[in-house]
């Protein structure tokens, strides 16, 4: 309304109507080159300064393009999607960076996590000199996921100061994920578009893997139907934590319905290893929550566990929901741990690894006839003991139980009763990430590496925000002070 107001004169008619003739000639002589050029001027550059400037729609932006990542990708929208992803985690760094040069408040950004973190980049930087790796490029290409996209933990931890804003954030994640698990009953009863029946019948590898018992394993809106799983367990947990917590009724019923159709658009994907996943993750929160509710809760779930495991049936979903939990009758697993025997003589006898990219695509794209380019890692474990060898296995471990502790012993501390069930809720989401990347690897994939980082970095704002609460006048930021 004020921009309207302030061209609503004969100055402002006459500013529309020579942009109108610069757009008209620009068109006619250069074509749509031209008005794509002013179409990413006009959008492009109040988004690159709404990133770097507020923070919080930075955060915003970044979370849902994560989830989306490979829709928007799989529709048709053209230009480098992932390029992209880069480039909003590098201004999101920037506007950090410029916040911190105006606060500086570097305590803000330190803790045992931040520590661990530092330590890991450094080491998959450090990699590029590994003697053993057979490409420099392979390097290039694989640290983006491994180590660099960790940097958006520090993103959240710095910016991240308002219990709205997490509640903002839990609602957009559970929201992206009813559309993803929607979007699942979409292909399962409807069908996949034309895209992505293209893309199915583009090569016979593809059927080989995804194609099982005559029965499709769906996989959403994300790129492979692991991940999809993976993405439907991880917001089913927030919702029991949240239907545990003290909270409304309403809210637990609907997060309740919602959580169901998760979980049953998870078997969609046939992934054996998410189903072990939420058995995994009640088990440590009857561990950190033991009293008489969650006791009688945690045997009922296991007498229902039990049931769906032995029930008979010719549901091939149920089926491979059945045979998670029975792997050693699993071809697939049995293969699995042959290959992880195999390769452990090599593990041990480079402490440094093979080299970042070693193995999976990027070391059959860029060194082909090497040993570890054959191998399938099949394991995030795995895959960081070959190509980063014992001594990057040790700091990943490290890293790991770093965030696990931090979460635990923050949520002990906590005393708000909302702030604690939301510390509860990421740190049962790491300990499952943690369990999913054994059988497969769960943390360099989008949007769940995204969606990591912030999960660690909230067990510590959670913690602050707590601290803050309690202590309203205690001056968290350089020339501000936070009120509640």
């Amino acid at each position: 309304m004020i921009l309207i107001e302030k061209l609503y004169n004969r100055t402002g008619l006459a500013i529309l109507i020579l942009l109108g003739l610069i757009i008209a000639v620009g068109t006619a002589k250069f074509g749509p080159i031209f008005g794509a050029l002013l179409l990413v001027m006009a959008v492009g550059i109040p988004m690159v300064v709404s990133v770097v400037m507020f923070p919080n729609f930075g955060m915003i932006v970044v979370l849902i393009m994560a989830y989306l990542l490979f829709l928007l990708m799989r529709i048709g929208v053209s230009g480098p999607i992932g390029i992209i992803m880069d480039g909003l985690q590098v201004l999101m760094m920037l506007g950090l960076l410029i916040r911190q040069r105006r606060e500086r408040n570097w305590a803000q950004l330190s803790g045992p996590i931040t520590t661990m973190i530092l330590i890991w980049i450094g080491y998959n930087v450090f990699e590029i000199a590994n003697p053993s790796a057979e490409s420099r490029l392979a390097w290039v290409y694989t640290i983006r996921s491994v180590a660099i996209v960790l940097l958006s933990y520090f993103v959240f931890l710095y910016n991240i100061r308002s219990i709205q804003m997490v509640r903002l954030i839990f609602k957009l994640w559970l929201g992206l994920a009813l559309f993803a698990a929607l979007y699942a009953y979409k292909q399962e009863y409807i069908g996949f578009s034309a895209v992505e029946e293209a893309y199915l019948n583009s090569d016979p590898a593809i059927a080989s893997i995804l194609l099982i018992g005559g029965h499709w394993r769906k996989f959403s809106i994300f790129s492979d139907p692991v991940a999809f799983a993976y993405n439907m367990v991880m917001p089913s947990i927030l919702c029991i934590c949240i239907i545990a917590g003290k909270f409304k009724l309403w809210k637990k019923l609907v997060l309740g319905f919602v959580m169901c159709l998760y979980l049953q658009s998870m078997l969609f994907s046939g992934t054996r290893g998410a189903n072990v996943l939420l058995p995994a993750a009640l088990f440590l929160f009857a561990i950190l929550n033991y009293n008489k509710k969650v006791l009688i809760f945690t045997a009922v779930a296991a007498v229902f566990l039990v049931f769906l495991i032995n029930v008979p049936t010719n549901d091939q979903n149920l089926l491979r929901f059945q045979t998670a939990f029975r792997p050693n009758k699993d071809d697939s697993y049995t293969a699995r741990k042959v290959n992880q025997k195999r390769i452990q003589p090599f593990i041990l006898s480079h402490p440094m690894g093979g080299g970042l990219g070693a193995t999976g695509t990027w070391g059959r794209r860029f060194a082909p006839g090497s040993y570890l380019s054959r191998f399938p890692p099949d394991s995030g474990y795995i895959r960081v003991a070959v190509e980063l060898g014992w001594i990057g296995l040790t700091i990943f471990c490290a890293l790991m139980f770093t965030i696990l502790r931090t979460g635990i012993n923050n949520y002990y501390k906590i005393k708000d009763p909302e702030l604690k069930t939301y510390c509860l809720a990421m740190t049962l989401i790491i300990f499952a990430y943690n369990v999913a990347n054994f059988p497969q690897e769960a943390l360099v994939q989008f949007p769940s590496n995204v969606y990591f980082s912030m999960a660690a970095a909230m067990l510590t704002v959670v913690y602050r925000l707590d601290r803050q609460k309690r202590r309203p006048d205690e001056v968290m930021y350089k020339d501000e002070t936070v009120k509640y």
